[in-house]
């Protein structure tokens, strides 16, 4: 196996504490990276797991771990951990995990999951959700789906992700955050393929072949998945193809770089916006 044979690599740097007297990495802590890319896997699958979980009835528990040991990582390697989910079975899940620093093999892991009932830890039959999802990951499909819409078509999801961000999380004021522009613009949900809204933005027609896109949020489980930026070039990509040239918007200074990513530039100097500091970005379309 090699790192191009998992469409997912989680990137991680080895730590002070994980390495042992003989200034390796101690055996067990492979297993903790294991648990860390699987958390990763599922991220980058748009499921926020705990959630999910408990809306197909179940959760998933550890069988069997098993770990092949080839070579040794050491303090302060950058390693990456690839997760491909090998085999499904009726109730149970095979996910292959390895270890490499620089393309090469350091530990191979397969770890086997039950899926079951939590009240009584007893296995239960694998939902045909979970199953084509994790079948459609593996054969490379996107993970989310992303629909656009008005805000009487999509409002409700959008509304509940922003509430949940915005009004929740960084405590905005409910009443600045709906407000008489929704009915104008145009708006983006993204789904996973569970049918979870996860993220959404939404884009305003200022004239002049200019628009401004705004409200942009996705669960907090999720950011760093991709699906933020799945969403914000749909949005991008609907207000080329309806004339636009250039795009607007006002990043969260904190939010700068991820949109730095996309080609935004800062344009002019800070500024408050909803007791939070922001600067304003453009590109062009």
């Amino acid at each position: 196996m090699e790192p191009r044979d998992f469409r997912f690599l989680e990137r991680l740097r080895v730590r002070w504490s994980e390495i042992d007297a003989q200034k390796i990495v101690f055996n067990g802590h492979y297993l903790t990276y294991f648990d860390t890319a699987l958390a990763g896997y599922w991220r980058a699958l748009a499921v926020p797991y705990a959630e999910s979980m408990h809306a197909l009835g179940g959760d998933l528990y550890v069988r069997k771990a098993t770990l092949e040991y080839e070579a040794s990582a050491m303090y302060d390697d950058v390693i990456d951990v690839g997760v491909r989910c090998a085999r499904i079975g009726n109730t149970s899940l095979t996910f292959e995990a390895v270890v490499f620093r620089d393309g090469r093999r350091l530990v191979i892991g397969e770890l086997v999951y039950v899926f079951a009932d939590p009240a009584v830890q007893r296995p239960r039959p694998l939902p045909a959700a979970l199953r084509d999802l994790l079948d459609a990951y593996e054969r490379g499909e996107p993970p989310v789906e992303v629909r656009l819409g008005s805000w009487d078509e999509l409002g409700t999801d959008a509304m509940r992700i922003r509430s949940e961000v915005f009004v929740d999380e960084q405590k905005v004021p409910a009443e600045l955050e709906h407000d008489e522009a929704d009915a104008e613009a145009l708006h983006a949900v993204a789904y996973n393929r569970l049918g979870a809204a996860v993220a959404t933005a939404r884009v305003l027609d200022l004239g002049a072949a200019a628009v401004k896109v705004g409200r942009m949020a996705v669960r907090r489980t999720l950011r760093a998945s991709g699906v933020g930026r799945t969403v914000l070039d749909a949005v991008l990509a609907a207000a080329a193809a309806r004339g636009a040239r250039e795009a607007v918007l006002h990043a969260q200074t904190a939010a700068a770089g991820f949109y730095t990513r996309a080609g935004f530039v800062a344009h002019g100097p800070g500024f408050v916006e909803a007791g939070i500091d922001h600067v304003e970005m453009r590109r062009g379309l």
